[in-house]
């Protein structure tokens, strides 16, 4: 990389996997030069487009140091987690290695070398609980499951970093990532796939014979599990004010919420899929999953008024559209 680059480059760790890659096409946009740090065990190669790919691990500390040496990055942008709800209950354990040992190894190498801005990805399942109205992030952190934990635990380091050592950071809890890049440069592809538009989609294309809810009995409209879409590309975008943002201040630490404000259940995510696809997609129902918080939508006024972000694509029918598209579009090339 030429030294003079430097000054634009962000280290993307986690930069293979879904919203990471959509970031760095986000970051590419605005000006910036992404560098990729991923093991790919849950990325993709083929996902890395806008910028190189250095192989690594997040729990190798001396090779994320060389890394960050050799590029000089001016921020970080944290993806590299494990980010499965109920992986993390039935393996707590692999959850806070990966992801809490991961960034505090992250966070040592950062301060050796001198970087102090952080955009870290974290979650709104940091919030967990029961609740009936939108999120804000006043809203006090109960995490339901171990995932939300080792994100809860992972803002936390980061606040000590920034208090105690300099850093500037910012965290962006974000609701339930959706869509795919509208140009299909770039999709969902998760191996298991957690996702409730994906995995409908899979029935909706006939690769999968039906769609398994976890729960009817939820004490929602329906008896299913109301969530806030967020379009990935959004979610990108924002990324990328963040990083400017955090940028420009000096030992701050702040929690941002992203979310559209409005909650659909699983239920009416297959009748979007129905009506997009034009498919027939059988459903059925299992029990509760363990850590499945019956209402998580989100507040973001305050990523308004911070980043002045607003979300762009704020239909439903947008994401499951764009998602479809990537599908169709890989069923083709393969």
């Amino acid at each position: 990389m030429n030294p003079s680059d430097s000054a634009r480059t962000i280290l993307v760790t986690g930069g293979a996997g879904f919203v990471g890659s959509h970031a760095c096409k986000a970051l590419a946009a605005a000006g910036y030069q992404p560098v990729v740090y991923d093991n790919l065990s849950r990325g993709h190669r083929e996902a890395v487009k806008w910028g190189p790919l250095i192989e690594g691990d997040i729990l190798d500390r001396s090779r994320l140091e060389q890394v960050i040496r050799e590029v000089q990055p001016v921020a970080v942008m944290h993806f590299a987690a494990f980010a499965y709800v109920g992986e993390s209950m039935a393996n707590p354990s692999l959850y806070f290695e990966n992801n809490v040992v991961g960034t505090t190894r992250l966070l040592e190498a950062m301060r050796a070398t001198g970087v102090t801005t952080l955009v870290f990805s974290s979650s709104c399942a940091v919030y967990g609980g029961v609740h009936d109205q939108p999120i804000d992030e006043s809203t006090p952190c109960d995490p339901s499951s171990f995932y939300g934990q080792s994100k809860l635990n992972c803002e936390q380091l980061i606040r000590g970093f920034v208090r105690h050592h300099g850093f500037s950071a910012i965290a962006l809890r974000y609701f339930n990532a959706a869509g795919s890049d509208p140009d299909g440069e770039i999709g969902e592809d998760h191996d298991p796939e957690p996702h409730i538009i994906p995995v409908v989609l899979k029935v909706a294309a006939g690769i999968d014979v039906k769609v398994t809810l976890n729960g009817a009995d939820h004490p929602t409209a329906d008896g299913t599990c109301v969530r806030d879409f967020v379009h990935v590309c959004d979610l990108a975008h924002a990324h990328t004010l963040a990083v400017a943002r955090a940028l420009q201040q000096k030992m701050t630490f702040e929690a941002v919420n992203l979310g559209v404000g409005n909650g659909f259940s699983l239920n009416q995510i297959v009748e979007a899929a129905r009506r997009v696809t034009g498919r027939t997609i059988p459903v059925s129902y299992t029990d509760r999953r363990p850590g499945d918080p019956p209402y998580a939508v989100g507040r973001a006024d305050y990523a308004r008024t911070a980043l002045g972000w607003t979300p762009k694509f704020t239909e439903l029918d947008d994401a499951i559209a764009h998602s479809w598209r990537w599908m169709q579009r890989q069923a083709i090339t393969a």
